[in-house]
């Protein structure tokens, strides 16, 4: 990311990387890594949050490109809070007519 995000109690954020095998986007749980972003682990503390990074580097056997970004506390969990981040999560960027694949459509391609 071009600016550096510094997480805190009203920007908490999660770190996101992508699967080095398979290229998916994947989130920094507290037993690994999941393709579920609401099961990403929420950092508030900034020294916390540094540490789980270089954890995250440490791991290019697992992912590539970790990085922490901003999210916000939902319902079930955490969710992205900027439109970056919700787009990653959409899956693949597999173009049917024009529109984004759907999760069930971009599993047959």
């Amino acid at each position: 990311m071009s600016k550096a995000f510094t997480p805190s109690a009203a920007k908490p954020g999660v770190i996101t990387a992508n699967d080095l095998r398979e290229g998916h986007n994947l989130w920094m749980c507290e037993d690994g890594w999941t393709p579920n972003p609401a099961e990403a682990t929420l950092f508030e503390d900034e020294a916390i949050a540094e540490l789980a990074l270089l954890k995250a580097i440490g791991q290019a056997n697992l992912v590539v490109g970790p990085y922490l970004v901003e999210a916000k506390r939902g319902p079930n969990g955490p969710e992205p809070a900027h439109f970056r981040e919700a787009f990653r999560q959409t899956g693949p960027s597999n173009y049917f007519h024009g529109i984004q694949a759907t999760k069930a459509e971009a599993a047959n391609v």
